[in-house]
């Protein structure tokens, strides 16, 4: 188990500078399969995406995203359609990456894993 599912994301509302580099890479090992991508300006996003079987496995996928994101005060902007949604996540307040972002990511993935969705 990752020690990412035992924490909570902190409120975070900026005066904390953002994962460096090397702080990403730590982290990016601690969750499986999130890409690390840089937006047009510089600011580094997780992004993943799932599959399903069809658009209600991914609907239900994103409603159970949207209770994880609210329990952890953190929220992902969310694509989906028929048969995959594409998470990414940031925390805007830094605009970079923080724990709290590995953390939700980790909670994602978990919930993936659980067979719940």
């Amino acid at each position: 188990m990752s020690d990412l599912l035992t924490k909570k994301c902190a409120p975070c509302e900026g005066g904390l500078s953002p994962f460096d580099k090397s702080e990403i890479h730590k982290y990016q090992k601690k969750v499986d399969g999130w890409d690390v991508i840089k937006n047009e300006k510089n600011i580094y996003f997780l992004e993943k995406k799932f599959t399903f079987k069809n658009f209600l496995e991914s609907q239900n996928f994103v409603n159970q995203v949207g209770v994880i994101s609210e329990g952890e005060g953190h929220h992902p902007d969310i694509s989906f359609g028929w048969g995959y949604a594409k998470i990414s996540i940031t925390t805007h307040a830094i605009e970079g990456l923080s724990e709290n972002d590995f953390i939700l990511a980790a909670k994602i993935d978990d919930k993936i894993n659980d067979g719940n969705v």
